[in-house]
Formats: structure tokens, C-alpha cells, sequence
């Protein structure tokens, strides 16, 4: 498994490092395919877990959402914007074809949940658009302020699971939310969300900002991380499922490499679009 882990790492890093720099439309497409791929693997864990939608077409809805978030993230009062309340429209209209109005009820709702669900990965290249420059004379004064905060995000996220993971190991006792996920600890929470802060804080100095601001950036994006991957084990634990997928050998399905992004994506967006500018 450990030997999968690292043959899977060490081809995806170096695509993601390279898509990362090459900036957007890649960025963008990147985002959008990954939306499509765990989109179709949360409407099979939803189906699993008996609240069976309609997968393609919430699949496609996902991937749209995502879309429209990139294309419109400056434009707002677009008429583009109505394309999730026409996917709903269109959703429950074909539950209305499903012969009993329970099993109707429960479409509809699976497929708005799951495209809305996985539609928050939209708010990554969203941080493209709002972010605040990059001052001249920081270090990483090469990239710009969306591909800094995108950064921050990215490391954000890896830093408290990492730091969660060694933490728990070492020094977890206490559990805390056992019927979701037996293995989160209050040691691991802790730690995931020191590193976040500490991490946040040296991404920020590097990008010309004070590296207290890590203090409430790092908080805010460990507990959303923390809680985006609760959020998945909690619909896997329904669908009696351990991996959303096995597309990435050894981790798994797209779902559980991106659940924390799904939380912790639009809580940074807020952040900067409520502080930053």
C-alpha cells in the first residue's frame, strides 16, 4: 500500500507543480475535470448510501457549476449565473417522471446535493480572479495574487493533514467524533491546525504579507479542511464504503484527495474578498 502511495505521489505531484505554473486556462481545466471525476464518485457513494440521483446529469451540473464559477468570477449579474437554478429546474422536473414521489423527492435532493456538493471545488480558480497582488518586492513576486493564494490554499490544506497525521500518530489518545471517523483525535487536530497556521504564515511572508496573518488564514482553512474531510467519511460511513474510488492507487478515488478543498476553497475565497481587498 505505502509502495502505491508513493508510485501514485510521484507522478501526480509533478503534473499538478506544472499545471500550478503554467497558470490559467490550465488551471481552470484541471479544476473542472477533477469536479467531473468526484462528482461521479459522490453520486455513487450517495447511491450506496440509498439516496440514488441522477449521476450523469449531476455530474455534468457539477462540472457546469465549476464552469461557471471560472467564466463568471468577475462578472457579476451575468446571465450565465442562472445555469445552476436552471439545473435545478431541469432536475426536479425529471423527478416528476419517477412514479413514486419518494423516490422522485429523493433524486431530485441526491442530484442537487451532490452537484452543489463537489460544485464548491469552483471556488479554487475563484481565488484566480479576487486575489490581491503580489507586491514587487516580495519573494514570490514571480507569481500573481491568484496563483499566491491558490498557493496558500493548496499548502493549507496539505500542511494540517500532514501535521494531523504525524500528530495523531504520536501523540493521540483522546477521539473525538468516533461514529464518522475512528481515527481523528484531538492531538491531530491540534497539530494539523499548528502546521496550517505555521505554514500559512511563511506562504503569506513570501508573498509580501505580515506572517501573522497565518494566525486566522491558517485556523480557518485547517478546521474547513478538517471538516470537508469529515464531511466525506461521514457519506462513505452511509454508503459502507472505505475509498470513494479506485482511481489513484493507493489513495483512493478524486473525491478523497480534493473533500478538504471542497470546505476549505470557499472559506478562503470569503477571506479574501472580505479582508484582503
Amino acid at each position: 500500500m505505502l509502495r502505491q502511495r508513493l508510485v501514485s505521489a510521484a507522478v501526480l505531484v509533478p503534473v499538478v507543480v506544472a499545471i500550478f505554473l503554467l497558470g490559467r486556462p490550465w488551471i481552470d481545466a484541471f479544476v473542472v475535470a477533477v469536479a467531473a471525476l468526484a462528482a461521479w464518485e459522490a453520486f455513487a457513494l450517495l447511491a450506496g448510501a440509498g439516496y440514488a440521483g441522477f449521476a450523469r446529469y449531476g455530474t455534468l451540473l457539477a462540472a457546469a457549476i465549476v464552469v461557471v464559477g471560472v467564466l463568471l468570477s468577475d462578472r457579476a449579474g451575468d446571465p450565465l449565473l442562472e445555469v445552476p437554478a436552471i439545473g435545478a429546474l431541469l432536475a426536479g422536473g425529471a423527478a416528476l417522471f419517477l412514479r413514486d414521489p419518494r423516490t422522485g423527492l429523493a433524486a431530485w435532493v441526491a442530484t442537487m446535493f451532490g452537484a452543489g456538493y463537489v460544485g464548491l471545488l469552483g471556488f479554487a480558480p475563484l481565488l484566480l480572479t479576487i486575489a490581491p497582488p503580489v507586491p514587487a518586492t516580495a519573494p514570490l513576486a514571480a507569481l500573481d495574487g491568484g496563483r499566491g493564494w491558490l498557493l496558500v490554499l493548496i499548502t493549507g490544506v496539505w500542511s494540517y493533514d500532514s501535521f494531523a497525521y504525524a500528530f495523531g500518530r504520536a501523540f493521540g489518545r483522546r477521539r473525538f467524533l468516533q461514529h464518522i471517523s475512528p481515527s481523528k483525535t484531538y492531538a491531530g487536530l491540534v497539530g494539523g491546525l499548528l502546521g496550517a497556521v505555521i505554514v500559512a504564515g511563511l506562504v503569506l511572508a513570501a508573498l509580501g504579507r505580515s506572517p501573522l496573518e497565518g494566525i486566522p488564514v491558517g485556523l480557518l482553512v485547517g478546521v474547513a479542511a478538517q471538516a470537508g474531510d469529515l464531511a466525506e467519511s461521514m457519506l462513505k460511513r452511509a454508503a459502507n464504503a472505505k475509498d470513494s474510488g479506485h482511481l489513484i492507487p493507493g489513495h483512493g478515488g478524486m473525491l478523497d484527495r480534493v473533500d478538504s478543498f471542497l470546505f476549505a476553497a470557499p472559506i478562503l475565497a470569503g477571506y479574501v474578498a472580505l479582508v484582503t481587498r
